[in-house]
């Protein structure tokens, strides 16, 4: 078996190549390194330095003959989305169907596709399952929902499988301190600079926070299982953002201190999600606790 991650270098992508690895499954990194880094990427794997927009993309799935797509390549910023949606659409839409028509040509069996809670939008009930209205607030959760709609009528098409899955917000080790997409890592790392973490909104706003190694061993699961499906992927927890940020203040012991700031727009209030349906057809539950996993990212951060 070989599986082609695009977006390998990155944050997600890096951890699901580490966990195909570990499970013997050959791998092959493409990567624009705009937000990904080279030295995240094992050594010994297959690595090609392009983007997935460009049609000489076909040429690498020619070399390689990959078995396999797990797609994590993607302009993830809400804000990012909202002041530049061509920008957006571009790397999330156009990008997606050229990585699909490359999987057809050249008789790719599945591909796994990393979405987002942010296709909901403000939800109209809680916890979310796969069932809820799809209405986004912002261009990333429109590009997300348009992607989806485009691997879902490939499959129809021509019988190429897909495994949809829909991340919650995930944190964990490698998160781009410097982005707007992970308030985990923006957190830890202004405090380890003696700075004071600043919050969008009167911090009651929620969230449900799932691990990155609980997501690469969802992706992991996908090659397998759960074809033709749409998964969340979560804790199925609700945290606010003031409890997480007391949280990360009891393991780093720090003086506790924060500020406020007017709540962005497409922000959504309240979001977590049901997961019932990756735990029984992924056969997937995650190992990582909110602390557990918190511990482990200001680890590496600090190191």
């Amino acid at each position: 078996m070989k599986v082609l991650v695009t977006g390998g270098a990155g944050f997600i992508g890096s951890h699901i190549v580490e966990f195909l690895l570990e499970n013997n499954i050959e791998t092959v990194v493409v990567d624009n390194l705009v937000s990904g880094h080279k030295h995240h990427i094992p050594s010994g794997v297959a690595f090609y330095h392009s983007d997935i927009r460009n049609p000489d993309i076909d040429k690498i799935f020619m070399t390689e003959k990959p078995d396999f797509v797990i797609h994590q390549a993607a302009q993830v910023s809400v804000q990012e989305s909202v002041k530049q949606p061509l920008y957006d659409c571009s790397e999330n839409i156009m990008a997606t169907v050229n990585i699909l028509q490359s999987c057809l040509k050249h008789n790719v069996k599945k591909i796994i596709h990393a979405s987002t809670a942010a296709v909901y939008g403000n939800p109209k009930y809680l916890p979310i399952d796969e069932n809820h209205d799809l209405n986004p607030v912002s261009f990333y959760g429109l590009s997300k929902w348009t992607s989806e709609t485009y691997i879902q009528l490939f499959a129809k098409l021509s019988g190429l499988k897909y495994t949809i899955l829909r991340y919650s917000n995930v944190y964990g080790a490698r998160q781009d301190a410097n982005g707007e997409a992970g308030v985990i890592s923006i957190f830890i790392d202004r405090l380890l600079k003696n700075e004071s973490p600043i919050i969008y909104g009167d911090g009651n706003q929620t969230r449900d926070f799932i691990f990155v190694k609980d997501v690469a061993y969802a992706n992991f699961l996908s090659l397998r299982n759960a074809d033709n499906q749409i998964c969340n992927i979560s804790s199925h927890q609700q945290t606010s953002v003031n409890e997480l940020l007391d949280i990360i203040y009891s393991l780093m012991t720090v003086e506790n201190k924060r500020i406020y700031k007017e709540e962005r727009p497409g922000d959504i209030v309240h979001s977590y999600l049901l997961n019932n349906k990756a735990r029984k057809y992924l056969n997937w539950n995650p190992k990582f606790s909110l602390l557990q996993g918190l511990e482990e990212t200001i680890s590496f951060f600090r190191n």
